[in-house]
């Protein structure tokens, strides 16, 4: 069976949501999830690393700070240099997904580090495959996927409030449809069939 790790950091809940519901979305496209929380202050990755040479594709969660990654993310991806040059991670595929309080805050940057961070390992990059959700002035709407219109990863807004009531509907859903599009592609990958393309 196709086993997708989700490997993310969480500072105050938010991003650990949204690993909940990639993970669901993998499991809705009959793949495995493994869901693993890098905690403030962690140095010893092995545990991770074992888990993703023995999975078809990794999605990497940050919440944005600052306009970039976390630095309990960053320690994981520097860490990641022992497996770096064994090119362990070569071809399996990667995808992404961060939040920030704002609708903007700065996560294309986010994205766009894990994304070459990915490239570095040799991976290849899954988006999220969706139109904008939300191109009109309801801009205030939550229930939309993609209602944030990226394309690169999932993002998410936080609206600085509790993890309880955020990230709201639209950005779970786009949190579960990347999850379900990447463990479907990781198992035609796997299986060396070809995409399925709509006429």
């Amino acid at each position: 069976m196709t086993q997708v790790a989700i490997i993310y950091h969480s500072g105050f809940g938010h991003t650990a949501v949204l690993a909940g519901d990639v993970a669901r979305g993998v499991e809705a496209a009959g793949a495995t999830p493994v869901l693993l929380s890098i905690e403030p202050g962690q140095t010893g990755f092995d545990e991770f690393f074992a888990v993703a040479a023995e999975s078809d594709a990794l999605i990497f969660g940050s919440p944005t700070y600052m306009g970039t990654i976390s630095a309990p993310m960053k320690a994981f991806m520097d860490a990641s240099a022992a497996v770096y040059f064994t090119k362990q991670w070569k071809d399996k595929l990667a995808a992404a997904f961060t939040v920030s309080g704002s609708p903007s805050g700065d996560k294309l940057n986010t994205l766009t580090s894990l994304a070459i961070f990915a490239a570095q390992h040799g991976m290849l990059w899954i988006g999220t495959g969706q139109n904008p959700g939300n191109n009109d002035d309801t801009s205030a709407a939550t229930d939309v996927e993609n209602r944030l219109g990226s394309f690169i990863g999932a993002m998410a807004q936080a609206a600085n409030d509790s993890a309880e009531v955020t990230p709201k509907a639209g950005d779970r859903a786009t949190a579960r449809s990347l999850g379900q599009r990447v463990a479907a592609a990781a198992t035609r990958w796997k299986a060396g069939a070809p995409a399925t393309v709509a006429a």
